[in-house]
């Protein structure tokens, strides 16, 4: 087995240390500028935004060729890109559309909603799973169950249900209050 494998020089890892310690500082420094948006719970963009994160943050420790100054520059741009990608989300309905997946109904009342289900590619059985998650022993004790656009099951019991605009901003619910800003 040829060492290079496993070693090459001692200043390749000199130089993981000396410019991952000071990558790692400026990463999380420019992700707490960014605001908890960067950082929340992730929907398919977040993730994406995540991936080359990480991507780039190893690409920077780990080859020569790429300078510590432009490593540092590409993780800047991928999280200022992320913030104003977030920022025009929040205020253009369009934006928001483009980046986030819609909620969806998939209980209402103790019925399951078969086509959202389809539609959503979530099985019988994730649902029930996410009413047991809650305490339930039934679908009969929920008033519905959101796929939410990070993937997650919101369960309301019936007993908290209270008037259903929480459910106003949902696809195919059936309170029509104010619509998602």
């Amino acid at each position: 087995m040829p060492v290079g494998m496993f070693f090459d020089s001692w200043s390749g890892l000199g130089r993981v240390l000396a410019v991952g310690a000071p990558a790692y500082v400026l990463l999380v420094a420019l992700l707490r500028v960014s605001g908890k948006r960067t950082l929340a719970t992730m929907n398919a963009f977040d993730l994406v935004v995540t991936v080359a994160l990480g991507s780039t943050l190893a690409t920077v420790l780990l080859s020569a060729e790429v300078a510590w100054i432009e490593g540092m520059l590409a993780l800047a741009l991928l999280i200022v890109a992320q913030f104003v990608v977030a920022w025009l989300a929040v205020r253009v309905r369009g934006v928001r559309r483009a980046v986030r997946s819609s909620l969806t109904l998939l209980v209402r009342e103790g019925r399951l909603r078969p086509d959202a289900l389809r539609r959503q590619r979530v099985t019988h059985t994730e649902v029930l799973q996410a009413v047991r998650s809650q305490g339930l022993g039934g679908l009969d004790r929920v008033s519905a169950v959101v796929l939410e656009t990070d993937g997650t099951f919101s369960v309301i019991p019936t007993a908290q249900a209270g008037d259903h605009t929480a459910l106003n901003n949902v696809e195919d619910g059936t309170p029509t209050g104010d619509p998602q800003p």
